[in-house]
């Protein structure tokens, strides 16, 4: 079956679904590093395809340039990345990109979801509107253009969970998603990653659209008992860092253990890639250390106001409290957002003897990556786009 990825991002949900057999006709997005790291793993997907794996090994070693990469695969594969901002100036010109790739090929699904920012309960904090007037709130109006366009006959829709009480855009949404002109009907669920085997509390509502008047009827899912540890299971095998150390390629520490191999993350290759932290200067390190310390004592959180005064800068000591705070060692991540690239301090790693924020492999393994999924644009490129990605 094909489908057409709208928002696409890193292609956290698009790998999900050409791992379950499906063929994207297109993938838009408007970030030019997703887009790069898009192309980057459709070139994985074809040289994996054709067992000329080698080729993508070389690259992730620094062997050859992405250029050699990209010449290795059909101009029309890497085509099908749409480097565009979804808007009402671009649109027909996506439409018109979108026609020339599918050319005789029938759209049977679309997925997807907006950025979540305008729904996000800490986005609507932080806005003095409670981000009343950020146009991405109507980026389902453009979503259902596609769907008018193309009458695929299922989309999938993903977003926040805040979503549900941001003012009535949900409402807004499945009106119109369910009137006659657009044509489908609704059926929608909040989900949570961790009942799949993501080590990760992640609920976010997914909407199944299925086209005409019957609605899709969720099946009863096989969840996962995690009896998995973030640190045992997830990050044993991965080598120790300082604060602002790593490599673009490294060894393994170990071997695999059951969770990496049941769940794909080491997926044959013998070197993980994009194991590096960011730099942390001393006053960080000092509140990491703290944090790590109640954490690993009683399971507790850091309180911004219980940090000795030499260590505060900040004279708001009302909201946002936890801005620091550990991932458990033995259990489930917090959700891991974009704004990760912005700074660690809301997920530190969980060991004194590695005082330090998460690194983007261990970002990207929290988020189910596997090892050989590439990140192109740098180390705040690539920590936005895990932050922003759908666990597949």
């Amino acid at each position: 079956m094909n489908y057409i990825d709208l928002f696409a991002g890193a292609g956290g949900l698009s790998e999900g679904f050409v791992s379950s057999g499906f063929t994207p006709i297109a993938h838009i997005e408007m970030d030019g590093h997703a887009c790069n790291t898009l192309k980057t793993r459709i070139a994985y997907h074809n040289l994996k395809a054709n067992k000329q794996i080698d080729i993508y090994n070389n690259y992730l070693q620094e062997k050859i340039t992405k250029e050699e990469l990209y010449s290795a695969i059909p101009q029309e594969q890497l085509d099908t990345v749409i480097c565009e901002k979804i808007e009402s100036s671009t649109i027909d010109a996506i439409f018109e990109k979108i026609d020339d790739l599918k050319k005789n090929k029938k759209v049977d699904l679309i997925i997807g979801g907006p950025p979540c920012q305008a729904y996000s309960l800490v986005g609507r904090s932080r806005d003095s509107n409670r981000m009343k007037n950020d146009t991405r709130n109507y980026l389902f109006k453009y979503y259902a253009d596609f769907l008018k366009k193309y009458k695929p006959k299922y989309f999938i829709f993903e977003n926040v969970t805040g979503l549900l009480t941001a003012s009535n855009y949900f409402e807004q949404m499945k009106t119109l998603f369910e009137s006659k002109d657009v044509g489908y009907s609704i059926s929608w669920q909040v989900l949570d990653a961790m009942d799949y085997g993501v080590l990760q509390k992640r609920k976010r509502v997914i909407v199944i659209g299925r086209r005409g008047n019957n609605k899709f009827q969720f099946p009863e899912p096989e969840k996962t008992v995690n009896e998995w540890k973030i640190k045992s299971d997830l990050f044993a095998d991965l080598p120790a860092l300082k604060p602002g150390s790593g490599e673009k390629i490294m060894q393994y520490k170990t071997g695999s253990t059951n969770y990496l191999d049941r769940f794909e993350i080491r997926n044959g290759a013998e070197f993980v890639t994009q194991h590096i932290t960011r730099p942390h200067n001393e006053r960080d390190l000092s509140i990491y250390k703290i944090a790590i310390q109640k954490w690993l004592k009683n399971s507790e959180r850091l309180k911004y106001p219980d940090l000795p005064e030499n260590l505060k800068t900040h004279n708001n000591q009302k909201s946002f409290l936890d801005r620091f705070k550990v991932v458990d060692p033995d259990g489930y991540s917090h959700t891991v957002v974009a704004h990760i690239s912005k700074d660690g301090h809301y997920y530190i790693y969980p060991d004194l003897k590695q005082i330090r924020s998460l690194s983007i492999r261990e970002a990207a393994r929290i988020q189910s990556f596997p090892d050989d999924y590439y990140f192109e644009g740098g180390r705040s490129a690539a920590f936005r786009q895990i932050g922003n990605a759908v666990p597949h």
